[in-house]
């Protein structure tokens, strides 16, 4: 009986991270999840690569996949769209591969109420000045950007009760191993573990 793969679900606030810590966790040679490629209509920034980083698309393109019902969450943020697309994360899951979905925080909530057996994790910040340096030493964002980055970071943080688990991005390799650990912790649950043991059980 093939175990069905884990939906992980990593999100926090813009800035905290969330791209460092996951193109960290699929550097590393014993990482076995699939990374879920975001939607989205903001421009690339410098380095990022179209069908790597994210899919980059128009707004009427966006919104062509919404009414087609081709996303499982989407997001509008700071202007621009963010969305997962639905059929490659349901055949992923089906084939018994974890699916790793890194995603802003609107997405996440919508995702929770489709895929509530999904695991999900909020990077959190070490402070509020630690995540506005960030977002500042990024250097692509004008000040009204930041200031309306910071105002939305506030708001995400409160939803960190919709969350199974938290962990801090004090250090990216820190992050990383608190996620990994996670995870394994979450296959060894027992009401992922028993199905596959009762169907031993009824093999003579």
């Amino acid at each position: 009986m093939k175990e069905r793969g884990l939906l992980i679900v990593l999100s926090g606030p813009s800035g905290v991270g969330k791209g460092t810590v996951r193109k960290e966790i699929f550097s590393q040679t014993d990482t076995k999840f699939e990374y879920s490629i975001s939607v989205t209509t903001r421009k690339p920034r410098e380095g990022e690569v179209d069908g790597i980083d994210y899919f980059f698309r128009t707004r009427e393109e966006f919104e062509e996949m919404i009414e087609n019902k081709k996303l499982l969450e989407w997001a509008e943020f700071v202007g621009n769209y963010y969305g997962t697309p639905v059929d490659y994360v349901e055949k992923t899951l089906s084939e018994g591969k974890d699916v790793f979905l890194e995603i802003e925080v609107q997405g996440a909530i919508q995702v929770r109420e489709i895929f509530p057996e999904g695991l999900f994790i909020f990077l959190a910040p070490p402070s509020l000045g630690e995540l506005k340096n960030r977002i500042v030493t990024r250097g692509t964002e004008t000040d009204d950007v930041i200031a309306n980055r910071m105002k939305a970071a506030k708001a995400e943080i409160e939803l960190m009760d919709a969350y199974d688990y938290v962990v801090e991005n004090d250090t990216v390799l820190h992050a990383c191993e608190r996620i990994k650990s996670i995870v394994t912790a979450e296959h060894c649950r027992r009401e992922r573990v028993s199905p596959r043991y009762k169907k031993m059980l009824e093999v003579e």
